[in-house]
């Protein structure tokens, strides 16, 4: 009778835990980013706790208005920016100011042997230079339609952002709390849960400092850059240079080099060696010098499983996949090494 209470308690506990998420489903997004803020900004809050002597309420609060300062304001005025750049873009693509096709003809005539090695490859340019142009517009496009749904629905996104800071401040204030009490409840063990725990917050922060901060550093470099050469939408170009950033192998070079080739090819000399020596010394090592220092001794993933765990997270999580992808697979790793450790231990012989 005794086992039959437990199983059904049991089975009715996963139904209502799992019935629990569902509910929070259209939260996700707030949920999730108030985990992280959490995490990333538990040292910050800290030392706030130290400064107001132990009251958690003001350091709480202290440690929401520098995440407000140094993260929400900045995003949502690149946000806000990236769109109206988007839309005037895709207008331009529209009147045809901007012919896709033309400037590769340019590059083409500018540099003889890429038209030598698409001929090589059985590559026909004139397909290349639509399917280009039709890519430009039908990206283009994406932005301007969703800059108007994003206006629309602006007072749901300020809704789910208020969320998301009512939520943080609590993750800061009790989560060490919330960390004891779910070490209590998890069936696991409370060693390998502690250290679930330690690699969920190592991954958390090193993806964040090491990626995030990374990225928006070299999209923002490649935007000033652009802006300060007289490149069109350079804020455009910053954020998408910020998003290839974040994919590893990828990296802003996709957008600066052809930039720079094509500079090359219509002539403009000087601008083309600023922007090809800057991209080269300065956006490309800013990856080989800020990571470490930022990421410091914090866990990290052979580069093939971050790439595969980036891309798989983008596809199934939109943009918060960056984070949510290597952090599913470093819970993957420490899983299987615990398993390893514990239940595939080889038998003492005698």
């Amino acid at each position: 009778m005794k086992k039959l209470e437990q199983g059904t308690f049991l089975t009715m506990l996963v139904l209502v835990t799992a019935v629990f998420f569902f509910l929070l489903k259209p939260f996700f997004g707030a949920v999730f980013w108030a985990c992280v803020i959490g995490l990333v900004f538990a040292p910050l809050y800290q030392r706030f706790l130290k400064l107001w002597k132990n009251r958690a309420t003001f350091a709480a609060l202290s440690t929401l208005v520098v995440v407000i300062t140094i993260g929400v304001i900045p995003a949502v005025f690149v946000t806000v920016s990236f769109f109206q750049e988007g839309a005037a873009l895709y207008q331009r693509l529209q009147t045809g100011d901007i012919n896709i096709g033309e400037r590769i003809e340019q590059i083409r005539q500018a540099f003889p042997a890429i038209q030598s090695l698409m001929d090589r490859f059985n590559l026909d340019l004139s397909t290349f230079k639509s399917q280009l142009s039709n890519a430009a517009v039908t990206v283009s496009q994406f932005i301007a339609q969703n800059a108007v749904q994003f206006g629309q629905n602006a007072a749901q996104w300020f809704v789910s952002l208020g969320l998301m800071l009512y939520l943080a401040f609590f993750m800061l204030k009790d989560g060490t709390d919330l960390v004891a009490q779910l070490t209590r409840a998890l069936p696991l063990g409370d060693e390998r849960e502690r250290l679930l725990f330690s690699k969920f917050a190592e991954v958390t922060r090193a993806t964040i400092k090491g990626n995030l901060v990374v990225a928006v550093i070299q999209g923002g470099l490649g935007g000033i850059i652009f802006w300060i050469l007289g490149i069109p939408a350079p804020l455009l170009w910053g954020v998408v240079m910020t998003l290839l950033s974040l994919i590893p192998m990828v990296g802003a070079g996709l957008v600066w080099v052809p930039v720079a080739i094509y500079l090359f090819a219509v002539g403009s000399w000087i601008q083309g060696l600023v922007l090809t020596g800057f991209g080269a010394g300065v956006i490309g090592l800013v990856d080989n010098f800020l990571r470490p220092i930022l990421v410091g001794r914090d866990t990290k993933l052979p580069d093939y499983l971050v790439l595969l765990s980036t891309l798989g997270g983008f596809v199934w999580f939109g943009i918060n996949g960056f984070v949510i992808g290597p952090l599913l697979a470093s819970l993957f790793v420490a899983f299987w090494e615990i398993f390893i450790r514990d239940f595939n231990t080889p038998e003492e012989t005698g």
